[in-house]
């Protein structure tokens, strides 16, 4: 039966490695860590002290600085690696992961999918004559000398590059090798593993080659398992599910994407993102499961290129047909609040929070400077936001770790409203009824660029009206649209009169309600 040795390389989340020791180490299996020396110390000793008893896993002597793209990958990895193999001999397959995966299959289906076949897992393709390499330098990787980082010294990396061209500098692969590319995420059985320390310790030359080329963690080890093992006993592939967006950045997993992972015929995914707690809960609980069958469809590549044509088409964001749980959730509760005068909106929100404890965002959908957390690049834009608009109330929910929640909406987005309105989850839609004078409809005018300081009076007398008419167009459409819950609280109203609406629709004590009704100044300007 196999018994696998991981290869842990991190730098970040020490909550996250420890909770990934701890559950990768309770089926049995081993774990060898090598933390980023760049990383901070208190984290790293945090780390050690809480698996200092666990015998599964063990810490690399030395750590080194790393950083993308340079040999300090895979000096990382050869340190983790020779620790693994001296304090695991039960190992039979050593499996490289970061910080970033997490398992999509059970440990019992892993060591039985391992068991299939005397096989090693690597990509593995010829460096020149694939395309493996989509953009960017792809022989200069090789062929000159790199003491740079491209990323962190770019000048000086194109520049020392330029001068080794001007110069005649290029030098030659080392005899007898042909140089693979391929994903550094490989798992490679134990005696591939020995072969390959064996040859790095009487091969100083090759190690000196692959030290001072760009991005070996690419090309070192997919370079070495090709050249010592016979072809027959590799499959040129990798067990971690990876996808890559049309720009190369990697894809991140989130909360709703459960279904779609456990159906692809990998055993790990990366990147999960840090703020998809609800998925890494559920994945880290599957790792020791049994007796599960897991349906493998393998579709995942398919679909997100299918996906990604459809968004230029402006289709993209369709629900997503492979996910089970495509909305909000459907026990949760969201109530949106509508109004133009975007402060009286954000005056009841805040009231409501305080006096009844629900979690309230202001009008993330029209406002950039909206306070948001860090949600893996979501939050970053309007056009973000929206495009993506179940996906981050989803995320919001689970970040605030509430199942209610508010958020204010400008009457004009009632494609949004209607959204939500049909998700699984309970949606509330309340309109606040505000009276517009002359001066508000000037100063909105001028906000939006209907009218300058300088437009003169008569002008301002033909806006005025179109302005009240949009208004009120909007709230009519609102109201046309039929939405089962939905009520409207009016300025012109007593506090007594939209307390009765207020307790209606959320279902709530009619005192409680009074009490948000009668805020001093719900309605001024």
């Amino acid at each position: 039966m196999a018994k696998i040795a991981f290869i842990l390389l991190c730098h970040k989340d020490p909550a996250g490695i420890i909770a990934q020791a701890q559950r990768l180490t309770a089926t049995g299996d081993f774990l060898a860590i090598h933390f980023d020396r760049r990383a901070r110390a208190e984290d790293y000793e945090r780390i050690r002290n809480a698996l200092a008893d666990n015998p599964g896993v063990v810490f690399t002597k030395k750590r080194v600085k790393c950083g993308w793209g340079e040999y300090s990958l895979v000096a990382a990895t050869l340190l983790a690696t020779r620790a693994a193999v001296a304090a695991f001999p039960e190992a039979t397959h050593f499996y490289m992961l970061s910080g970033d995966c997490m398992p999509i299959k059970s440990a019992e289906y892993a060591r039985n999918f391992l068991d299939r076949e005397p096989v090693d897992y690597i990509e593995s393709f010829d460096f020149f004559k694939s395309d493996w390499i989509k953009t960017g330098i792809k022989e200069e990787r090789l062929i000159y000398r790199h003491v740079f980082n491209e990323r962190r010294q770019k000048w000086l990396f194109y520049s020392s590059m330029a001068l080794q061209q001007k110069l005649g500098m290029q030098r030659s692969i080392p005899a007898g090798l042909e140089v693979q590319i391929g994903s550094q995420w490989w798992c490679l059985r134990r005696s591939t593993i020995e072969a390959v320390l064996d040859f790095c310790d009487r091969n100083p030359a090759v190690l000196r080659f692959f030290a001072t080329s760009w991005i070996p963690d690419e090309t070192m080890f997919q370079t070495l398992v090709r050249h010592l093992v016979p072809e027959h006993e590799i499959r040129t592939r990798t067990l971690t599910f990876l996808l890559f967006s049309d720009y190369g950045m990697p894809l991140i997993f989130y909360n709703d994407h459960f279904d779609l992972l456990l159906s692809q015929d990998y055993l790990f995914a990366r990147k999960i993102s840090p703020q998809a707690l609800q998925l890494k809960d559920r994945l880290g609980q599957l790792w020791s499961e049994k007796g599960r069958h897991f349906a493998v469809s393998n579709e995942g590549r398919t679909l997100l290129t299918f996906l990604r044509q459809r968004g230029r088409i402006g289709r993209r964001f369709a629900p997503r047909f492979w996910e089970t749980e495509a909305s909000m959730g459907r026990d949760r509760q969201l109530t949106i609040v509508i109004c133009k005068k975007w402060h009286v909106a954000k005056r009841l929100v805040d009231r409501i929070e305080e006096v009844l404890g629900i979690k309230g965002v202001h009008y993330l959908f029209n406002e950039a400077s909206t306070d948001l957390p860090a949600l893996g690049g979501i939050e970053t834009t309007l056009a973000k936001r929206t495009r993506h608009r179940r996906a981050l109330m989803r995320m919001l929910f689970d970040y605030w770790k509430t199942d209610r929640m508010m958020v204010c909406l400008d009457p004009s987005n009632l494609d949004l409203m209607r959204d939500f309105d049909s998700d699984k989850a309970v949606v509330r839609l309340l309109e606040l009824d505000c009276e517009y004078d002359d001066d508000y409809l000037i100063g909105h005018a001028k906000r939006v660029g209907l009218a300058g300081e300088e437009t003169p009076t008569e002008t301002m007398e033909r806006i005025i009206p179109t302005v009240r008419y949009d208004f009120r167009f909007e709230s009519d459409r609102i109201r046309d649209a039929g939405f089962a819950r939905y009520r409207r609280l009016r300025e012109r109203h007593t506090p007594k009169q939209n307390a009765a609406l207020l307790a209606d629709l959320m279902g709530i004590p009619e005192d409680k309600a009074l009490e948000i009704t009668s805020t001093p100044y719900l309605f001024m300007d």
